[in-house]
């Protein structure tokens, strides 16, 4: 006898950002969607909660880059929400721990298995969740109907009411320029590793003493780095001056790093913002967003959606300055914030103005100089470059944990406002990577700790810095790679090995996974930049035509609702938490309006082809 029908949510992807969605879910069952019955599906591979990136079975060595105490799942006041607050502890708080340190990955993933687990308890005995450990590869369905998720490994597909993907973070194929350099390496038996995954990345291929060359400079480098060097069985001591002295094992290779910047992403920030915070959003809020919105066309991001960004950052950047630090101002606060309300974005006007009012160059907020660190800057030798770099991190880590520079804590700020606005843009037209990789450089680095274990394996020799404007190419006459940067021009460093210390870009043309392709190909709308556009009101797929799906939903880092993350800084507004409640409202009040007031029998599957449930 065939299965009788009964309400079905499929969520495809059960880290963090599925977790997210679940405990929201379960938040607002009870007036949404009352003791109706319903089957929720999650499908994911790896472990539900911690999901791929955060599991625990990972290499102990690997930290998170924020610190226990500014990560949480859990809702609270500040989050706009339309469903019930349910507060949770922080990492620091479920662990027991010093908020202040950088906790490993697998103790997150710990905490977020046990956030899953919470979310699961909460649900009523009415909902029945199934496990499926795998992989969906395709959905399928029309518009008005039941979709069909089809799962590797499974003859039958899930038929669901409603389809929410939170895949989070996947492969990609490899583009043409990475096509090229795999099969150079092939043909001269090199080896060269494409943009991935560092933790899932096979590092054994790279020999002891040999170069490698390394193009990115970001936080897949940092963890290239541990893994190379202490996850080889060197280790760092502290000298009696205080610095780290790396012991090597000698099973390290020789890591020859350099990238567009030329610089590591900025260390995290070790001091806590005192006073007055920077009143914000100011020059990018709603009514910004909603002149963007109304416009006929998608802006272009560099044209008409960064000079409002750069106004906002540099506002929280003065407004900072001007009420902490007046002593190194010459103006009144009330004078230079007038001006600068007044004045264009990124025009001569406020060039001026600064210029005026701050005396110090070194106190401006210049977006350009902060993109660009290396930009017109010569060594004369190699060695030249080492000693240069280890300056600039040295500086940069003095700085980021001295609060006379608590205009840049301000700045950290205003980049978390700005990334709520741009949640709130259906289409951001080409915001791209380099918006994400700014970000990230400015906001999203590695902490402080890690940098200090750089500047050890450089005074070693394991880690040599290449500079900005990284060339790299493929050398046939001589059978290896080669790099070069503006930074020493004319020299080039060989070697057998590349590696690129990147993530994937997010992009649904090029992605790896045949689920997001096939959404592509079967009318989903993609941003300029290859992102999978959604309803900023409640993550429905948008089509083509611009209509919202009914019945299929999204929210992650392959879309225009990635939140700036799955989990948040408590108390900032949690945008992705926002996200997640909006989207767990909308697909229960649609499974209520679909199937009453219909009744809704209990299913009767045949075992061959029901997966075993688990009771909530």
């Amino acid at each position: 006898m065939s299965a009788a029908p009964r309400p079905s949510l499929v969520i495809v992807g059960a880290g963090p950002r599925g977790t997210g969605v679940l405990e929201r879910i379960a938040a607002n069952l009870p007036e949404l969607y009352g003791d109706r019955p319903l089957d929720l599906h999650l499908v994911d591979p790896h472990p539900p909660g911690p999901g791929r990136v955060w599991r625990t079975a990972q290499s102990p060595l690997l930290w998170m880059n924020s610190r226990a105490a500014d990560v949480t799942l859990f809702t609270d006041e500040t989050v706009a929400l339309d469903g019930p607050v349910r507060p949770g502890p922080t990492q620091a708080d479920w662990a027991g721990t010093d908020g202040a340190v950088f906790p490993t990955r697998r103790r997150q993933g710990a905490y977020l298995r046990w956030a899953y687990e919470q979310a699961r308890a909460a649900l009523p005995a009415t909902v029945t969740v199934h496990e499926h450990p795998t992989t969906a590869v395709r959905v399928e369905g029309p518009r008005d109907g039941r979709q069909r998720v089809w799962l590797d490994g499974r003859a039958a597909p899930l038929a669901a009411d409603l389809v929410v993907l939170t895949l989070g973070h996947l492969d990609a194929r490899p583009d043409a320029a990475q096509r090229e350099l795999g099969a150079f390496a092939a043909r001269h038996g090199l080896v060269h590793l494409p943009p991935g995954f560092t933790a899932d990345t096979d590092l054994s291929v790279l020999p002891a003493g040999e170069p490698v060359l390394v193009r990115g400079f970001g936080l897949a480098f940092v963890d290239l780095m541990v893994l190379l060097t202490e996850g080889r069985g060197g280790r760092f001591e502290e000298g009696p001056d205080g610095r780290l002295v790396y012991r090597p094992s000698g099973r390290e290779p020789v890591l020859h790093v350099g990238s567009r910047r030329g610089v590591p992403y900025h260390s995290k920030i070790g001091y806590e913002l005192a006073g007055e915070a920077p009143p914000l959003p100011r020059f990018f809020g709603p009514e910004q967003i909603a002149a963007l919105e109304a416009r006929a066309e998608p802006p272009v991001f560099r044209r008409d959606v960064w000079p409002l960004i750069a106004k906002e950052l540099g506002w929280a950047h003065y407004h900072r300055l001007f009420t902490a630090h007046p002593e190194r101002t010459a103006l009144p606060w009330a004078d230079f914030a007038e001006a600068y309300a007044a004045a264009a974005p990124l025009g001569a006007d406020l060039d001026a103005l600064v210029a005026a009012a701050v005396p110090d160059a070194g106190d401006r907020f210049d977006p350009e100089a902060i993109d660009h660190p290396l930009d017109g800057v010569r060594f004369a030798s190699a060695e030249a470059l080492q000693h240069g770099l280890r300056r600039y991190v040295t500086e940069d880590l003095d700085r980021r944990h001295d609060p006379a520079y608590s205009p840049d804590l301000a700045v950290f700020g205003a980049l978390v406002s700005v990334y709520g606005q741009l949640a709130r843009l259906a289409d951001p037209g080409d915001l791209d990577h380099w918006w994400h990789g700014f970000f990230s450089f400015l906001a999203s680095g590695p902490p402080g700790p890690r940098l200090r274990q750089l500047l050890a394996l450089s005074e070693a020799g394991i880690v040599r810095f290449l500079g900005a404007g990284l060339t790299v190419e493929a050398d046939e006459e001589r059978g290896v790679f080669r790099a070069a940067s503006t930074s020493l021009p004319g020299e080039w460093t060989e070697a057998r090995a590349l590696v690129e210390a990147r993530l994937p870009e997010p992009t649904v043309r090029d992605t790896a996974s045949p689920l997001l392709r096939g959404l592509y190909e079967d009318g989903a709308r993609a941003t300029g930049a290859g992102l999978l556009a959604v309803d900023p009101e409640d993550g429905r797929l948008l089509g083509r035509d611009g209509r919202p799906h009914p019945r299929r939903f999204a929210l992650g880092p392959h879309t225009t609702a990635r939140g700036g993350g799955a989990f948040t800084r408590p108390r900032t507004g949690g945008v992705a938490l926002g996200q997640n409640d909006r989207t767990a409202r909308t697909a229960l009040a649609l499974l209520r309006e679909t199937w009453a007031p219909a009744s809704c029998p209990a299913p009767e599957v045949a075992p061959e082809s029901a997966p075993e449930p688990l009771s909530a």
